[in-house]
């Protein structure tokens, strides 16, 4: 049963919506919560705050072109120039733990810019992986760019999943309670804090936080306006068995599969030689691999074995690496990794247990953190996890009540996403499509960005303003046919390319630099 959480303000509050100062909030009464900290924060550079972690790898901060570039020279080593800190308004920091079942236990923060600088909305941001932090780091975007913004570690700490360990109602607070009740308890706050609502309220979060922002489209449709979903680990379960799948076919094939970095390197120069110049355009980069027929069996050595060739137990690893994983009756589990996306495929073939997702099979599915993975057999125990634990998985094409609600969708995947292989979310689009009708671009739209790796990074333009064109959608109803996105490397934008609405891809008009995006335009291939 969907339990919508209920939170009741005592006094005027309430009734008037009457201003209530940051350090008063503490003070409210809310139902299954108990705020630890209200307190006002000065204008100044980001810290995270004490408690808890900062934001995981996976979880990407969507932010304005001249932060990106400073922030990608930061991380970009060498003799790249230190990043700007970020600075950041004037703001109120609420914590609080949520109770919404005797076993739940869920840290969220909620931050409010003072003043005359809330742009009047609210944006609540994801988490990745098995969560277990709050993602600080995007809220801090957030905040500087106006929004009242929330996070929360979804209820458990740390990136796996022993928090299940015979604590079903922990899994239903990381499948989707948390985000919701987070939601609930944060535009209360909202409304008490600054005497009126936030007018409206977003969700932005990539792999697991794009599962979180479909779950929150599909199972609770009123809570966001408009919703940003990247790369979506959004059946969960799926994902996870279909790793475990594609690592234990690697390990049973017979001989030495591994590739070196060398030969790794060779292949992924080998997929581009064959597919780059396809689109008209030689960029290192492939703007749709699907139109790419390359064979990896062209690489098989001829001679002796070499940095410039593929043993056939090599070529059996990488042919199983870009093959969809499927049960015995066909159906896809997940599809494989796209041509294209090589170079950040750390382990082609060198797989030696089972993957991380094996935590889906044996603690969703059996709670038993000592199940023997050598049994493992997809199609039964996919089965026994999806029963247990499918509540989490967030695959339903029925977003009739999200679209009726008003609510704009943005799903974005990278190309070459070496994490969670597109092809799905390319799928999960298609049947939104085939539930509600072809013509659903008044309300969802897709984007397959070329070269870009999971949730950004990569050699492709990998740097969008997610939010700046879901404001422009839902706001002003300037429906967003391309993104504009941009690659920064030694502190400046080398190139800046358009990404088209799914399925047009940006073509090259043959004049000037193709590393201007008004040189593209967006066409059906």
């Amino acid at each position: 049963m969907i339990r919508t959480a209920a939170l009741v303000l005592f006094g005027a509050v309430s009734a008037t919506f009457a201003q209530t100062p940051c350090d008063n909030l503490k003070s409210l009464k809310f139902q299954d919560t108990t705020i630890l900290v209200s307190e006002s924060v000065a204008a100044g550079p980001y810290q995270a705050p004490g408690r808890g972690a900062a934001a995981p790898a996976l979880v990407p901060i969507p932010q304005p072109p001249a932060q990106a570039q400073a922030k990608q020279a930061g991380r970009a080593g060498g003799g790249a120039a230190q990043a700007t800190p970020q600075m950041l308004p004037a703001y109120c920091r609420v914590d609080a733990i949520l109770k919404p079942s005797p076993d739940s236990e869920i840290e969220m923060e909620l931050w409010m810019p003072a003043g005359a600088g809330w742009n009047g909305k609210f944006e609540a941001v994801g988490g990745g992986g098995w969560a277990g932090t709050i993602s600080f780091a995007a809220m801090a975007t957030a905040v500087q760019e106006g929004y009242a913004t929330a996070s929360t570690d979804t209820g458990h700490k740390g990136g796996n999943a022993q928090f299940a360990l015979g604590h079903p109602e922990k899994i239903v607070d990381f499948g989707y309670r948390a985000i919701h009740d987070m939601t609930v308890h944060s535009k209360e706050i909202v409304k008490a804090f600054y005497g009126s609502p936030a007018r409206l309220s977003y969700f932005n979060g990539c792999s697991t936080g794009g599962r979180q922002a479909l779950m929150e489209a599909q199972r609770f449709p009123e809570d966001f306006d408009g919703i940003v979903a990247g790369a979506p680990a959004n059946n969960h379960i799926m994902l996870h068995a279909a790793g475990v799948a594609r690592s234990m076919d690697i390990m049973n094939i017979p001989g030495d599969h591994a590739l070196t970095p060398a030969k790794q390197a060779f292949l992924a120069k080998s997929v581009l030689a064959a597919c780059d110049a396809l689109d008209g355009v030689k960029d290192g980069l492939l703007n749709n691999p699907r139109k790419c027929n390359f064979s990896p069996d062209t690489l098989l050595c001829k001679d002796a074995d070499s940095d410039t060739c593929l043993t056939a137990p090599q070529i059996a690893a990488v042919k199983r690496t870009y093959a969809d994983t499927k049960l015995k009756n066909g159906q896809i589990v997940w599809t494989g990794y796209e041509l294209g996306s090589e170079a950040g495929l750390a382990t082609i073939g060198t797989s030696t247990q089972p993957g991380g997702g094996l935590d889906s099979i044996r603690i969703l599915g059996y709670q038993d953190p000592n199940w023997d993975w050598h049994t493992f057999d997809l199609d039964r125990d996919l089965a026994v996890a999806n029963e247990k634990a499918g509540f989490i998985n967030a695959s339903s094409p029925d977003l009739n009540a999200f679209k009726a609600h008003g609510g704009k969708l943005i799903l974005y995947h990278g190309w070459s996403d070496p994490a969670i292989p597109p092809g799905n979310t390319i799928n999960y689009y298609n049947s939104v499509l085939q539930k509600m009708g072809a013509k659903q671009d008044n309300f969802v739209r897709l984007y397959m960005m070329p070269g870009m790796q999971h949730c950004g990074g990569g050699p492709g333009p990998n740097q969008f303003s997610y939010m700046g064109a879901m404001e422009r959608w839902r706001e002003s109803n300037q429906p967003p046919e391309q993104l504009l996105g941009n690659h920064v490397a030694n502190n400046r934008v080398d190139m800046s390319r358009p990404v088209c609405a799914y399925p047009q891809v940006a073509v090259y008009k043959g004049v000037g630099s193709t590393n201007d995006a008004a040189n593209f335009g967006c066409k059906t291939q």
